[in-house]
C-alpha cells in the first residue's frame, strides 16, 4: 500500500514538472528566438540555419530552469495534498514524517542526475554544435540585405556600399572596402556589378572599375573591365568563437587539474583565464546538488505550526527559503577561484546545508534513532 501511495506522489510531482518545464521552456525559447532574428535580418543566414541554431538552445534553457521547476513542482504538490487533506493518507497508513522526507530526498536524486547529464554532456555539446553550424553556414540572404545608399557590414573586415540596386540584381556604382590587416586595405570601385551564386558561394561580378591597394608606404591602382570578387573567404559578423559554456567538460577539467598540478604558476589555460573555467565547472558539477536542499525545504510543508494562524506565514516562509536557496545556487559560482579556503567553503556549502537541514527536520519530526 505504501508503495502505491509513494508512486502517486512521485507521479504527481513528475507530471506537474513535465507540464511546467515544457511550458516555461517553450516561452523562454520563443523570447530568445525573437532575439536571434538578427541572424537572418542582419547577418544574412537562412531560415534553416536560424531554426537549427535556436532549437539547439532548448537543452540549455531547460537546464537553467530545471532547479526552479523542481522546487515549484514539489512545493505545489505537497501544498495541494495539505489543503485537500490528502496528506492524511500517509499518516493513517503508518508512514512517518521522516519517511516521507526521506522518500522525497531520494526522489530528488532523479532530478540531480538529469541536471548533471544536461550540464556536463548535453548542453556543452548542443551549444558547441549550434556555434559550429552557424560558423560553417553560408550567408544565404545576402542579396536581400543589400540596400541603396547604405553601408553593409555583413562580413567581418568588409564594407559594401551601393548607389542603386534593382530587382534584377544589377548594381549601379558599387564601393567595396576590404581591411586586409592593421596597416593595409583594398578599395574597389565599379560602375556596374551583379551578385552571383556558384556552388553555394557568393561572388560579385564587377564591370568597369578600379582596385586600389593601400598600405603605409604605397598606393597601387589597377583598372579593369571585368573581374569577380569572391566573398567566400570572409566570415560572418556573427560571433563564431567558442565560448566557455560550449567547451567539452573533459577539456575544462584538464585545464583545472593542470592549473593546480603546476601550483597555480599560470592563470591561463588554452588561452583562457582559469577563473571563468573554474566557475563553469562549479555550475556544471556542484550547482545540481542544491536540488537535494530544495527537496528538504519543500518537504517542510508537512510540519504544520501549532497554531493555525501561522499556517499561511509558514508556507510563505518555506517558499521564501526555497527561493533564497535557488538564488544562492545561481550566484555562489561568482565567488569561486578567489582563494583555496574560500573555494573549498563554497564547494562544501551545499553538502553542509543538506546535513544541517536534515538534522533540523529530524529534530522537528521528533525522530529517534534506534539504539541497541
Amino acid at each position: 500500500m505504501n508503495k502505491l501511495i509513494y508512486r502517486k506522489l512521485s507521479l504527481d510531482i513528475l507530471s506537474f514538472f513535465l507540464v511546467a518545464s515544457l511550458s516555461i521552456t517553450l516561452i523562454v525559447w520563443v523570447i530568445q528566438a525573437v532575439n536571434f532574428l538578427d541572424i537572418v535580418s542582419e547577418d544574412g543566414h537562412s531560415l534553416k540555419v536560424y531554426f537549427s541554431y535556436t532549437i539547439l538552445n532548448l537543452p540549455r534553457i531547460f537546464s537553467r530552469i530545471l532547479i526552479f521547476i523542481f522546487f515549484i513542482s514539489a512545493f505545489y504538490i505537497i501544498n495541494k495534498y495539505e489543503e485537500n487533506n490528502e496528506i492524511l493518507v500517509f499518516w493513517t497508513n503508518g508512514i512517518k514524517k521522516i519517511s516521507f522526507i526521506n522518500f522525497l530526498f531520494k526522489f530528488s536524486f532523479l532530478f540531480v542526475i538529469l541536471q548533471l547529464i544536461l550540464n556536463i554532456l548535453i548542453v556543452p555539446y548542443t551549444q558547441n554544435l549550434g556555434r559550429t553550424y552557424l560558423k560553417n553556414s553560408n550567408i544565404d540572404f545576402l542579396p536581400t540585405l543589400i540596400s541603396e545608399k547604405k553601408f553593409i557590414n555583413v562580413f567581418k573586415n568588409l564594407t559594401i556600399f551601393v548607389d542603386k540596386y534593382n530587382q534584377n540584381g544589377i548594381i549601379n556604382k558599387i564601393f567595396i572596402n576590404e581591411k586586409i590587416d592593421k596597416n593595409s586595405s583594398k578599395i574597389i570601385i565599379a560602375e556596374k556589378a551583379k551578385i552571383i551564386k556558384l556552388d553555394e558561394k557568393y561572388k560579385i561580378k564587377l564591370l568597369n572599375g578600379s582596385i586600389a591597394n593601400i598600405n603605409d608606404k604605397n598606393i597601387y591602382n589597377i583598372n579593369f573591365n571585368e573581374t569577380e570578387y569572391d566573398l567566400s573567404k570572409f566570415t560572418t559578423n556573427t560571433i563564431t568563437h567558442q565560448k566557455i559554456q560550449e567547451i567539452n567538460s573533459i577539456r575544462l577539467l584538464n585545464c583545472f587539474f593542470i592549473h593546480y598540478r603546476n601550483f597555480k604558476k599560470t592563470n591561463i589555460c588554452e588561452n583562457r583565464k582559469i577563473k571563468p573555467i573554474t566557475q563553469e565547472l562549479f555550475k556544471r558539477f556542484i550547482v545540481p546538488f542544491y536540488i537535494f536542499i530544495l527537496s528538504l525545504v519543500s518537504s517542510t510543508l508537512i510540519l504544520k505550526p501549532k497554531k493555525n494562524l501561522y499556517v499561511k506565514f509558514h508556507k510563505f516562509t518555506i517558499f521564501l527559503l526555497g527561493f533564497l536557496v535557488m538564488i544562492v545556487s545561481q550566484i555562489s559560482f561568482k565567488f569561486v577561484s578567489q582563494s583555496i579556503n574560500l573555494d573549498l567553503t563554497i564547494i562544501s556549502f551545499p553538502i553542509l546545508m543538506i546535513i544541517l537541514y536534515y538534522l533540523f527536520l529530524i529534530s522537528k519530526t521528533k525522530f529517534k534513532f534506534k539504539t541497541s
